[in-house]
């Protein structure tokens, strides 16, 4: 990857607010402030109103989270977007996403060990990414399995990442450092 086309923005850039905002984000992921997040404060209100939206597709969302980080880490896995992959392993292993569900993200649909239900969403996904829409049968199968709000959020999260995972690729945005540990304090307080 080369250098960042924008740089993430420091505390007079990106305001007090989104500053803030940045760092609680960071905490909750064990890294430094993220890159994309201090990247997109930049656009201040922008950044605000695509968290917010972002954030009611995951957490906030209907569908469960392990599903949920399935089709981000799949969608980040054939955008070949590292940033986003890393960073939802991470959040993924909170969600009872294992080292074997990783490697089976990146196999695909179609490897051993998925529940029909999941094997329905990931196929959907692939679908989704390949084609830009659902054929019938692929429509008809997610739809023994999801309700139809659930599709429809579905879609939404899929087309979101796909959309997030282009915007990190185009600018160039650079692997979060983890936080570092805070340093043992010595017996006497210091």
């Amino acid at each position: 990857m080369t250098a960042p086309r924008a740089t993430p923005g420091r505390l007079r850039d990106v305001g007090a607010l989104n500053w803030l905002i940045c760092r609680v984000a960071g905490r909750v992921a064990g890294t430094n402030p993220p890159n994309l997040f201090l990247t997109l404060a930049r656009r201040r209100g922008l950044f605000r109103g695509w968290l917010w939206f972002a954030g009611r597709l995951m957490p906030g969302g209907t569908l469960p989270r392990r599903e949920t980080e399935l089709v981000i880490l799949r969608v980040a896995h054939l955008r070949d977007c590292r940033y986003e992959f890393d960073h939802h392993v991470r959040l993924g292993r909170r969600t009872g996403v294992l080292p074997a569900d990783v490697e089976r993200v990146k196999a695909g649909p179609s490897a051993d060990g998925w529940t029909p239900r999941e094997r329905a969403i990931l196929t959907a996904t692939d679908r989704l990414h390949t084609d830009r829409d659902l054929d019938d049968r692929t429509w008809t199968k997610l739809r023994t399995h999801l309700t139809e709000g659930e599709c429809v959020e579905l879609t939404m999260l899929a087309g979101h990442y796909e959309m997030l995972a282009t915007v990190i690729t185009t600018l160039r945005v650079q692997p979060d450092r983890p936080r570092r540990a805070p340093r043992p304090r010595s017996p006497g307080g210091r």
